[in-house]
């Protein structure tokens, strides 16, 4: 196992502590990273948004999240309500969830966008200290 033989540990420990992680909820899931590029979605955009009233916070985040386009949704302090990460094929289609999908939620009152022209780093890794990964 690539694992233990990275921290040193016999498979049977490391496929302990593993079990341990999971069950405890700090392990939440395993996935493929895959090259969005690689599968027509090369268009990524940042966006800003503002809604009405806070006690459409949540359900919005909800509506949001629910979109397939969607990979990210960040409930942020500011003027801005969110930050939504989406992830496209083209500009157009970028348009079309704007306006359709966006536009469909009553509660958003605008939105900025910004997209990436080139990403120079995207992680889900956590800067954990030396050891943390062996506890």
């Amino acid at each position: 196992m690539e694992i233990a033989r990275r921290v040193g540990m016999a498979a049977s420990a490391t496929l302990e502590r593993l079990r341990k992680l999971e069950e405890s909820g700090i392990i939440r899931q395993y996935e493929a990273r895959l090259q969005p590029q690689a599968l027509g979605f090369g268009l990524l955009a940042f966006i800003f948004v503002r809604i009405e009233g806070p006690g459409a916070a949540l359900a919005t985040g909800e509506r949001l999240a629910a979109i397939p386009e969607v990979q990210e949704v960040h409930h942020i302090a500011g003027e801005d309500c969110f930050l939504v990460k989406v992830r496209t094929e083209s500009t157009a289609k970028l348009g079309e969830i704007l306006r359709e999908k966006f536009g469909g939620i009553a509660a958003i009152r605008s939105t900025r966008t910004a997209i990436a022209f080139t990403t120079l780093k995207e992680t889900n890794h956590l800067p954990l200290p030396d050891g943390e990964a062996q506890r």
